[in-house]
């Protein structure tokens, strides 16, 4: 369900990129988004603990909004199969849905699946 989070907000941004494009030079937001690509690189070379990783992550995309002229705007839209509310960027898909669920190995939890994907083979 993050992954879904996850690529809905990147659609978004790189959508929102395009769009806001003609405010700015195609060269200035492509160097904006390689010193991004660069610096989450850096954040996620395994050198920094997790609260710093993501404060330096947090940092990058906040530069990366900087440089395009702020964040993009969230819409909240309802999935296809109307049974989840996704909150996006302005002009990015909205997610599918259609997930499947499974159970897991003890029982205990419900994990929903990306759609397409098939449940885990359990393992002992």
């Amino acid at each position: 369900m993050i992954r879904i989070h996850i690529h809905a907000a990147v659609g978004g941004v790189l959508l929102a990129s395009a769009l806001g494009a003609s405010a700015q030079s195609h060269t200035d937001l492509a160097h904006a988004h390689e010193r991004f690509e660069r610096q989450v690189a850096h954040c996620n070379s395994g050198k920094l603990p997790a609260p710093e990783r993501e404060a330096c992550i947090r940092r990058a995309g906040a530069a990366l909004d900087k440089a395009r002229g702020g964040p993009p705007s969230t819409v909240t839209r309802r999935t296809a199969d109307g049974r989840s509310t996704a909150v996006v960027p302005e002009g990015a898909p909205v997610p599918s849905g259609g997930s499947g669920t499974a159970r897991s190995a003890d029982g205990r939890s419900t994990i929903v699946l990306p759609a397409n994907q098939s449940a885990p083979a359990h393992q002992p």
